[in-house]
């Protein structure tokens, strides 16, 4: 009997071509039993041993390089140059959640013994396997080996990965690759699987031996999964990052650099053909401001590009129907590809009164490279503005210098309702590192405390474990006096 087939796509064509198998249920049971029963060895392993596991894949995605980015762009069109910096950025991601890893803040290691009382020691520990569901407009950073996966195995977590269906090839051809790294530098059998089909998503998330759900995605699909997983007789956290509109505010000093605001705002929004979390989809101004005028020139100049998938660019169309029906006025439109999953950039104006409609569509995302200006009248009614929106991961002043008296209270406004701010830069891009938050209140994220980027997300995967009046020789290697795993970060008091 013939099995089910995954379909992949080209989106600059939409010929379809036939993909991986869909996995069996056996495979999957098989898969899940194996994660289950590495996560024992794979909790104990030193964060040493964890960093090279990390360091063996980063390399192997570094040798395939060439291939891996043919693949990807075969099944994205995010183009070469785009898909090789990822690709380089998502090993450099590897390699540094290894290191944090090894650093141990995530374990939150305390020893305390109180005066007359009890001696208490306090650390985070893996949950157990985690099942990954990336993202399709990020197929290497937030794919199948993205910061989800590595943060969970620095965590000393498995992972089984639901491989996403807007690149099943390149899903296959990576979990192919990661787990030959992984065995070959020692780690864990069944530290890492791959599942194929619409169908063996229920069955992860419904599965007793999945600990924990990251997803990064839609909110209609990160809602789902949070549902399914409440719903089973042990529910366990989905960490879902949604993404809304991320509002940028100009401030009336910052007018003189008009100009380059417009260029910057333009730039960021199309940026990917618009298909990133970060995209600015609001631009406030003060009434009076050229950046209206400056943005719309530049649109109509702009070379549109490809969706991921027919049903991203079916979405993106229905949504620029709905801005318009909801009030919102086409200022500009750049150019439109003429075959494929074609999108056409777009900017929008609209009323301010309109945003503050409470059912207004104009306060939801719409995902591609399309984006609203609104006028405020003064620094009272920007804020006022703000308030009315949606929650998000980040949000952007651009301001007139150092000096700009209106930049602490915009700032305080989106700090909190946000989960990044940043003042004069575009929030596009993401870093990754130990301070950053990629996250946000709902319906940003699921879990408003939780970062999907850098250090802090290695916590999702952890629950915190108190061992009071222990002996030695039973306590975890991160609380042991002997500190074998050499932590610099624990905090000791006696």
């Amino acid at each position: 009997m013939q099995r089910d087939m995954d379909t992949t796509y080209a989106p600059r064509t939409g010929r379809a071509a036939p993909g991986p198998e869909h996995s069996t249920d056996a495979q999957l049971a098989a898969i899940l039993d194996s994660a289950a029963a590495a996560a024992r060895r794979t909790a104990d392993a030193t964060p040493e041993e964890r960093r090279q596991w990390l360091d063996a894949v980063a390399n192997a995605l570094e040798k395939e390089t060439d291939r891996l980015v043919g693949i990807a762009d075969e099944e994205t069109a995010l183009g070469v140059p785009r898909l090789t910096g990822e690709l380089a950025k998502a090993a450099e991601n590897a390699r540094f959640y290894g290191r944090a890893g090894q650093r141990g803040e995530w374990l939150r290691a305390r020893i305390e013994r109180l005066p007359n009382g009890p001696e208490l020691r306090r650390a985070q520990l893996p949950i157990g396997p985690v099942a990954v569901f990336g993202a399709s407009n990020f197929p290497f950073q937030f794919g199948t080996i993205g910061h989800d996966t590595c943060s969970a195995l620095a965590a000393g977590c498995p992972v089984v990965v639901k491989a996403h269906p807007a690149h099943p090839r390149l899903a296959a051809t990576v979990a192919n690759l990661v787990m030959r790294a992984l065995d070959e530098a020692g780690a864990p059998k069944g530290i890492f699987g791959n599942v194929v089909g619409f169908d063996a998503g229920p069955v992860l998330v419904r599965s007793p031996q999945i600990a924990a759900v990251a997803f990064t995605g839609s909110q209609t699909g990160g809602m789902a999964l949070v549902e399914a997983a409440r719903r089973r007789p042990v529910p366990i956290p989905v960490y879902a990052e949604m993404g809304t509109v991320n509002p940028a505010v100009v401030t009336p000093a910052a007018e003189a650099a008009a100009e380059l605001v417009a260029a910057g705002f333009v730039d960021s929004f199309t940026l990917g053909v618009g298909q990133f979390c970060t995209k600015p989809g609001l631009l406030l101004v003060p009434a009076g401001s050229t950046i209206p005028h400056a943005v719309a020139e530049l649109v109509r100049v702009r070379d549109g590009g490809w969706m991921l998938t027919e049903d991203i660019a079916s979405r993106y169309r229905v949504g620029l129907a709905q801005l318009r029906a909801a009030g919102a006025e086409v200022l500009a439109q750049g150019w439109l590809p003429t075959a494929g999953y074609a999108a056409q950039p777009a900017v929008l104006s609209v009323p301010a009164e309109a945003l503050r409609d409470n059912d207004s569509r104009l306060r939801e995302e719409c995902f591609g490279p399309a984006a609203l200006v609104v006028t405020y009248q003064d620094v009272d009614d920007a804020v006022s503005l703000l308030e009315v929106l949606q929650p998000s991961l980040a949000g952007s002043v651009f301001s007139g210098g150092p000096d700009d008296p209106d930049v602490l209270r915009l700032v305080q406004t989106l700090a909190a309702q946000v989960g990044r701010v940043t003042v004069d830069e575009w929030p596009t891009g993401v870093a990754c590192n130990s301070v950053i938050q990629h996250g946000g209140p709902w319906p940003a994220t699921s879990i408003p405390t939780a970062s999907s980027v850098g250090a802090a997300a290695l916590e999702r995967f952890t629950r915190p474990v108190c061992f009071q009046n222990i002996p030695e020789e039973a306590l975890p290697p991160a609380l042991q006096d002997a500190n074998p795993w050499f932590l610099p970060e624990r905090e000791v008091s006696w």
